[in-house]
């Protein structure tokens, strides 16, 4: 799917309007502010006091604010929205925005929920805006790194990560049912489909709360997902495992025909094999600010960036299918997910385009995938 393009870069800024001045967005502000290609030119909150403060933050007082993200895009000649409000949010804000013809930039999740996401991916189709999704876990160089690593390795039998912290957040988190898996997992879950280069086919997941745990819903999980191509993605993680925690990265092995690959997730990733890797250059993108210039190129550019709604979808999805797996006990295809979530999204959307899009569609499957593309291209270190 093409998208509309957008003129812009160093010398003619992208007009960026940041949705969600909360804990998150404090770090958009800055992202969006600190990169040449694109210009902070409002922020939207419902609290219009955080917004005023917020702008004071960045030595900017009278930057415009306002609690109607798209009415203040038009009032301040924004080319594009970046939407960091929080998940139940993303749908309503998202879909406005591609309707009132701005291209998005998104925090994870896509959505609260699969069907709600798919209906974005459509919505993006209908009218030809890009919505890309940052999962910023993924822009990170040594995650880069070890997936040059695999693609050393041959076949890929294996690939696992072991997530163990014991954060205290206090708040909705701690009375979620599936925090880890919800609110967390799926930034590896992301980063396993980015390494193998493959989408799932099934999962099968178990869900439990030690007896010590602050949370009140099931805060540890483990599963495992049949990849496309034979490979399996093995998790296993807690949020209340105090003691030798790993990197919020999480720790990872990659076990391939010709070796193995091994990552702390904060480090760089190690190489355990009789064979002379190739030379690779760096990825040039990282965090926040690396998701926010893809954004910039891609809408001048016309390419579709890694994290594209339709790409970044099957991560939502392996975190709905681990979810009915625990809460059921039974191994879950993914496509039977995918199934489920079009017939929830074409009960919900009320526009009548969107669900034609949606109801259009051949395979879901077909459609996500063919959205794909190889990652950016790295620049030399």
């Amino acid at each position: 799917m093409t998208h509309r393009t957008i003129p812009c870069g160093p010398g003619n800024p992208l007009r960026v309007v940041v949705v969600g001045a909360g804990a998150m967005g404090q770090n958009w502000l800055t992202a969006v502010t600190d990169e040449p290609g694109t210009e902070l030119v409002g922020i939207a909150d419902l609290d219009l006091d955080v917004a005023r403060r917020s702008a004071a933050g960045l030595g900017r007082p009278d930057l415009p604010v306002g609690a109607d993200a798209v009415a203040l895009a038009a009032d301040t000649d924004a080319q594009a929205l970046v939407n960091v409000t929080v998940p139940a949010a993303h749908h309503p804000v998202t879909a406005t925005a591609l309707f009132a013809g701005l291209p998005v930039l998104g925090e994870k999740p896509v959505a609260d929920t699969l069907g709600r996401a798919l209906s974005l991916a459509a919505a993006s189709e209908v009218t030809g805006e890009l919505f890309m999704v940052s999962q910023s876990r993924r822009w990170n160089r040594q995650l880069f790194a070890l997936r040059g690593m695999l693609e050393e390795l041959g076949a890929i039998g294996t690939l696992t990560t072991e997530f163990f912290t014991s954060p205290h957040f206090g708040g909705f988190r701690e009375e979620m049912a599936y925090p880890l898996l919800i609110d967390m997992a799926i930034h590896t879950f992301d980063s396993a489909r980015f390494l193998l280069g493959a989408e799932p086919v099934s999962a099968y997941c178990q869900a439990y709360n030690p007896p010590w745990s602050w949370f009140s819903g099931d805060a540890a999980a483990s599963a495992v997902f049949e990849m496309e191509g034979g490979a399996r993605y093995v998790y296993n993680g807690s949020w209340c495992s105090p003691g030798a925690e790993t990197s919020w990265n999480g720790a990872w092995r990659a076990s391939g025909e010709k070796g193995s690959a091994l990552w702390d997730g904060d480090n760089e990733p190690v190489l355990v094999a009789d064979i002379r890797p190739a030379e690779r250059p760096r990825s040039p993108y990282e965090g926040v600010g690396g998701a926010l210039r893809v954004f910039a190129e891609s809408l001048r550019t016309g390419s579709t960036p890694m994290g594209e709604v339709h790409e970044n979808t099957m991560s939502l999805a392996m975190v709905e299918a681990a979810v009915l797996s625990a809460r059921t006990g039974q191994r879950v295809l993914l496509d039977d997910v995918l199934d489920q979530a079009r017939a929830a999204a074409l009960r919900e959307e009320t526009r009548s385009d969107v669900r034609a899009a949606l109801a259009g569609w051949p395979s879901i499957r077909g459609v996500l995938a063919s959205r794909h593309q190889a990652p950016p291209a790295a620049a030399p270190a």
